[in-house]
């Protein structure tokens, strides 16, 4: 508790930029840093899912005759399709949580980035959100490098492109996570809009119909996510067939799965995406491996 007490003086001490802060803002910033702290006490971890070692089917075979059909590829970087062999993993069943994180931050001493303070001020405030509620929301406005470190804290890593890929859509290369119906809600966290950008999203261990075939929740939709992999737009041509752990280097690191806003072909298993890898969003969060 010496650290979490730590922490919350940190926080405190961050959002009073003013020397002499008036009365309200000073309320505001301590009540801001109590909501903080709860909601990094509700953190859950989320159970680890195995996925058996063997071939899968990754990236997607060219179509031309359908330009608008959901088994028409998104873009060139998703093909050649490749068979692809990975050895045994696990991966968690569940995005990271907004607790998790914010659980994390403290253990690290470090301030929540302004841009997720900023949101759940806004949610406190005028949603009156309460903790618990927000503890499950994904995490979000998260670095890539921040993902890393968190996973690797709790003795995980980021999933490389194809250990995500195989785990969203299964060694038969589903074209969604649960199977060949279009999205629709029910299945997913898509196409949504907020007028001041506040987050449309699910708890992370819902959405038990969008599953995808190991039992994996927001493979599609809800927030996009980081993996391991520099994004390498003609990588597929030239990646080992055994465990590929992507290009060497690169400018943007490799994103799946689409988002709370996305439209419904960047919800796709094969779909690829890329950040600058110091990028906070809204729409970002992560998942672990190992």
């Amino acid at each position: 508790m010496r650290c979490g007490k730590h922490w919350f003086s940190l926080v405190l001490a961050a959002l009073l930029v003013m020397p002499e802060a008036p009365a309200a803002a000073a309320n505001q910033a301590a009540e801001s840093a109590r909501h903080f702290a709860a909601i990094a006490q509700l953190a859950q971890p989320s159970p680890l899912v195995p996925i058996q070692e063997g071939w899968f089917l990754m990236g997607t075979i060219r179509k031309d005759d359908d330009p608008f059909g959901m088994e028409t590829q998104f873009d060139d970087t998703e093909m050649p399709q490749r068979r692809i062999w990975l050895d045994a993993y696990e991966i968690d069943r569940d995005e990271a949580s907004l607790g998790e994180y914010l659980a994390w931050l403290q253990a690290q001493r470090r301030q929540p980035p302004e841009e997720l303070q900023r949101l759940i001020r806004h949610l406190i405030s005028v949603h009156s959100l309460p903790d618990y509620v927000m503890a499950r929301w994904p995490a979000l406005y998260v670095v890539w490098q921040e993902a890393a470190d968190f996973c690797q804290s709790g003795g995980k890593r980021l999933p490389t492109e194809a250990e995500w890929e195989k785990a969203a859509r299964g060694p038969e290369g589903r074209l969604f996570p649960w199977g060949r119906e279009k999205p629709e809600p029910g299945l997913a966290v898509f196409m949504q809009y907020h007028v001041h950008e506040i987050p449309i999203v699910a708890a992370v261990d819902s959405g038990e119909k969008g599953r995808s075939p190991f039992g994996l929740h927001h493979m599609a939709g809800n927030v996009a996510e980081w993996v391991w992999d520099w994004m390498g737009i003609d990588y597929y041509v030239m990646m080992p067939e055994r465990n590929p752990q992507g290009p060497a280097t690169g400018r943007y690191k490799s994103v799946r799965g689409g988002s709370w806003k996305s439209k419904p072909e960047m919800l796709r298993t094969a779909t690829r995406g890329g950040a600058v890898p110091d990028q906070r969003a809204a729409t970002v969060g992560f998942r672990c491996a190992r």
